[in-house]
């Protein structure tokens, strides 16, 4: 049963079908060819995914992420952003990394940061002199500090696959989050000198910069709000999640005052489309690890590593190894879905913290974001610079 589902999931994969559907066509596939299930055993394991109170979270974040980032508040980040570092050496491509952190806490997407801050400002870099390949590359990359930054949503994905705390996993991906941050804009500064990247010469206007930061305050709060709230007991995450999008709305209607009916409406929408990606992914992914966890796949696994491997460290690598690889050719949402329930069992065997190992996990398959061929991110920078991949991969 697992062999025939290997074979067809690789299969389906290479034909281009979306991962989502291909986790349902593979797994009733080996079903069938097994016979020892009834089919309807694919959609019971489809719908009991779903049923789960904690992952009514994952909707509510990112319609409040839809909210916050689709009107006048985008713009204010932005700004405040550019006032911050635009002066220094690399500093347009800083701040895409900077807006990146900042828009992490709004929207908790990768996807979703790397649209929205590439829209608005790998044209302005490239009219200003930045090379088109680095501003694509520079995007991409940068994206990925968006899914550590609170409220991340895949780290809300691994909960579901380690039973771990939200709250614990929020609050472990601040400071990796800052530290990305900080080397990115490093990158971005030494890029800048060694390959004679125009300056700008605007003078820093600390009370300019001080009115776009009280514009910007609500935004750069929710994240807080998300880890206070978490943190100190005070609501579930699914409950801050409803939380976050009353926000959302009081900063949109009292606030900037730029809600409309249009816009919420359209932020439904594109909440619920991105929800539907998702969950179907979920439910997908459901059907396959039941069979794995009846084939006793993890269990096989850990042992083989515990006595081939031995070493701790070494399996860890291993892990690594496996993460990189599949980062690159499956999306990261089925990524942790599919590699969580096999790490989970091994991490414990060996005494890795379940905490640290979704911090591992998200970076390690982020890369895959911008990494050919799938490379999401990377794609979505690509078409909005209009260069080609092969040119944003070598930047």
């Amino acid at each position: 049963m697992i062999t025939v589902l290997v074979f067809a999931f690789f299969g389906l994969l290479a034909l281009a079908i979306p991962v989502a559907h291909v986790l349902v066509m593979a797994s009733g596939a080996a079903i069938l060819y097994s016979q020892e299930f009834p089919v309807m055993l694919v959609a019971q394991q489809m719908v009991n995914q779903t049923l789960s109170f904690p992952m009514l979270a994952l909707p509510f974040f990112i319609l409040s992420g839809s909210l916050m980032m689709s009107g006048e508040l985008g713009e204010k980040l932005i700004g405040f952003a550019t006032e911050l570092v635009q002066r220094f050496r690399g500093g347009l491509g800083s701040v895409t990394v900077l807006g990146s952190c900042v828009f992490g806490g709004v929207s908790g997407s990768a996807v979703a940061d790397a649209t929205a801050l590439g829209g608005m400002l790998i044209p302005w870099q490239i009219r200003e002199g930045y090379p088109a390949g680095f501003t694509a590359a520079n995007n991409s990359a940068a994206a990925s500090i968006a899914i550590l930054i609170p409220p991340s949503i895949p780290f809300i994905l691994y909960s579901l696959v380690s039973n771990v705390s939200i709250a614990d996993l929020f609050v472990a991906g601040v400071l990796p989050g800052l530290v990305l941050t900080a080397g990115f804009t490093l990158v971005c500064n030494l890029s800048a000198r060694m390959r004679g990247f125009p300056m700008t010469k605007t003078p820093f206007d600390r009370k300019k910069c001080l009115s776009l930061f009280r514009s910007a305050l609500p935004a750069l709060l929710m994240p807080f709000m998300i880890l206070v709230l978490l943190r100190f007991g005070f609501a579930t995450p699914t409950e801050v999640s409803v939380i976050a999008v009353f926000y959302a709305l009081f900063a949109g209607f009292v606030i900037y005052r730029d809600m409309t009916m249009k816009r919420f409406l359209q932020a439904l929408i594109a909440a619920g489309v991105a929800t539907g990606v998702v969950m179907l992914v979920i439910m997908g992914s459901a059907i396959v690890g039941w069979m794995m966890t009846y084939a006793q796949v993890p269990q096989m696994f850990a042992a083989w590593c515990l006595t081939t491997l031995k070493a701790p460290w070494l399996i860890i690598l291993a892990m690594i190894v496996i993460m990189l690889i599949a980062g690159m050719f499956i999306d990261l949402p089925a990524a942790i879905l599919l590699l969580g329930p096999i790490f989970v069992p091994l991490s414990e065997a060996i005494h890795f913290d379940l905490t640290q190992l979704g911090l591992v996990m998200v970076l390690t398959l982020a890369i895959g974001l911008y990494t050919p061929p799938v490379g999401t991110t990377l794609f979505i920078s690509s078409s909005i610079a209009r260069v080609s991949i092969l040119r944003a991969s070598v930047e």
